[in-house]
């Protein structure tokens, strides 16, 4: 069953995960930004058009966007979403985040 709830709350975790404004949201998907943030409050549906604009923009497949689901596939997009972070550091910070990424696993095993 279609939740717009859950629905409007994953694209809003995503698109904060990616560091994404509503207003560059809606800009990027040719609607209004309130249009934008009434779907990620569940008061609007949307458009199979604009389902794939926003699955697209926020690298997401309509499965993990219309059902949550949690696959290798979601996995490999956190992977990317890491990896593309990393990327925008200095080598510096990347051995900063290395390090902070060994501590954190060592500390919750």
């Amino acid at each position: 069953m279609y939740d717009k709830n859950a629905v409007g709350e994953r694209i809003r975790a995503r698109r904060k995960a990616l560091d994404i404004s509503q207003e560059e949201l809606a800009e990027r998907i040719g609607r209004v930004p309130k249009f934008c943030a009434d779907i990620e409050r569940g008061q609007a549906g949307m458009s199979i058009e604009t389902m794939l604009s926003i699955c697209s923009l926020l690298k997401l497949s309509p499965d993990q966007l219309l059902l949550g689901a949690s696959n290798q596939a979601a996995n490999s997009n956190e992977a990317e979403l890491i990896i593309d972070a990393l990327k925008q550091c200095t080598e510096k910070q990347r051995k900063d985040a290395y390090a902070l990424l060994k501590l954190f696993l060592t500390a919750i095993r």
